[in-house]
């Protein structure tokens, strides 16, 4: 069943677990995860990224996100991920995207406020929750992003002040994770992420959780964080999986696959702690 993500934050926040939020490229991914969510009973957040239109396009992730959603005998939120393009995340909001994120944690922290507050009064008025990003989550190799700019942590001054101008429902921190697979190991900040915790009520969001490790997570999930985005830890073992047994066609391939993204995503949810709701 398709649901809203901001009860589940609220008994996730409450309760000292996270949710995961694997973000799915195809029919076998999304399928893969609602299979485990169902296998144990617990919520999934299906996350389709702006970033991966070019392997999936928004209208066929729209389709199976609220055709198998809908079929999921567990809690499921269909949600819009590192929404970049205004226009995009609108057709999101009107089309059936339950949650929404506005990413402009790039921008200024004043035209981050300006361009979130717009995207928040237009979703609240059609029953969608949004997400967005203070502080910016690089990529993995020396915690660089595109554009060759560092990781920049997230302020607990900063956080308070944005969710009061924005009345956003849930916000991604940065605290030492990175997108994508490391080249170094991550260093969580634990001390900022409890005094933003202790600071602010808005359920948080951690990015790029691939790599990070299980006692990171791990405590990150116990420590204050709602939802924890992971993909390249879900490809990476689907690829292994496939690469250590022999097929002997399309479709055993595929099932490896399949097999692999299953057993990632089931380990993650007992690092998370995740409860049923």
């Amino acid at each position: 069943m398709l649901v809203l993500s901001k009860e589940l934050f609220m008994v996730a926040r409450k309760n000292n677990f996270a949710i995961p939020a694997p973000n799915f490229v195809d029919q076998t991914s999304i399928k893969a995860y609602i299979e485990v969510a169902e296998k144990l009973n617990l919520p999934v957040i299906l996350a389709y990224a702006e970033a991966h239109k070019d392997f999936l396009s928004f209208d066929d992730a729209l389709y199976l996100g609220k055709y198998y959603g809908e079929k999921a005998k567990v809690p499921a939120v269909l949600h819009f991920d590192h929404g970049t393009t205004k226009e995009l995340i609108i057709r999101a909001i009107n089309e059936g995207f339950k949650s929404v994120m506005i990413d402009a944690s790039m921008d200024s922290f004043e035209e981050n406020v300006k361009k979130t507050r717009e995207i928040v009064d237009y979703a609240h008025l059609r029953g969608v929750v949004v997400e967005a990003e203070i502080g910016h989550v690089g990529n993995g190799e020396g915690y660089k992003s595109n554009d060759n700019s560092e990781s920049i942590y997230t302020t607990v001054e900063e956080a308070k002040k944005f969710v009061e101008l924005t009345n956003v429902d849930s916000l991604a921190i940065s605290i030492g994770t990175a997108h994508g697979a490391y080249k170094g190991k991550p260093i969580i900040d634990f001390d900022r992420l409890k005094e933003i915790r202790n600071a602010i009520d808005t359920p948080l969001v951690l990015h790029g959780g691939s790599s990070t490790g299980d006692v990171n997570l791990g405590r990150c999930a116990t420590e204050g964080i709602s939802k924890i985005n992971i993909y390249t830890d879900l490809v990476t073992a689907a690829f292994n999986k496939s690469q250590s047994t022999i097929s002997n066609d399309y479709y055993e391939l595929r099932n490896l696959q399949t097999e692999g993204m299953k057993e990632c995503l089931e380990h993650y949810y007992g690092v998370f702690k995740t409860k049923r709701i």
